[in-house]
Order: C-alpha cells, then structure tokens, then sequence
C-alpha cells in the first residue's frame, strides 16, 4: 500500500509540474511540449509518471504474491523505453537542442 501511495504522489506531483509550466503531458505529441521541464521531480528521474507507473506495476505484483509480475517490472520498462521513451527523447532532443542534452546528463532516464 505504501508503494501504491508512492508511486500515486509521484504521478501527481509530476504532472502538477507540467500544468504550472503551462506545457503539454500528452506523451504521443512531445513536439507540443512548450517548456522543458527540469525541476521537481524532473530533476531525479526525466520519466518520473513512467516511473510511477513501473512502481504501481510491481506494487500490483507484490500484492498478488506474484513472482512473474515482479519479473514483468523490468520488461515492462524496457519495452516503455523503446516504445515510448525513445521517441520522445528525439523530439524533445530537436525541439530543445543544448538544453535538452545537458538535461539528459544531469538526469537519469529512470532513476
């Protein structure tokens, strides 16, 4: 349950974090992003929503008592990173330019 409270706060906050800079969450259209952002959460972690994501994931596998589940945590970010995560990086990378590439060696993908 505190994991699931965890991960539900992290992908709150996150997503205040976007709203106060005016910038867009949708995942599928990152080129309308208007602001990169950096701070709070995005200063720890570039995917923290993703993040949370994977930690509801593996809070819901634990709850089961399921082994596979917990398995699934890594294959799940995995498959994120190269589905998602990657495509957002280049049009993040484009529209930002320097700034989105120092971000990027300050700040880990996942944590």
């Amino acid at each position: 349950m505190a994991l699931t409270a965890l991960a539900g706060a992290v992908m709150l906050t996150s997503a205040v974090w976007f709203a106060r800079q005016k910038t867009t969450i949708n995942p599928l259209h990152p080129e309308r992003a208007s602001h990169l952002v950096t701070t709070g959460p995005y200063a720890i972690s570039r995917n923290p929503i993703y993040l949370a994501d994977a930690a509801l994931l593996l809070a819901w596998a634990l709850w089961l008592g399921n082994a596979a589940g917990v398995l699934m945590v890594p294959v799940f970010m995995r498959t994120l990173t190269r589905l998602q995560i990657r495509s957002e990086e280049q049009a993040l990378a484009v529209k930002f330019a320097e700034t989105y590439r120092d971000y990027c060696r300050r700040v880990r993908r996942w944590l």
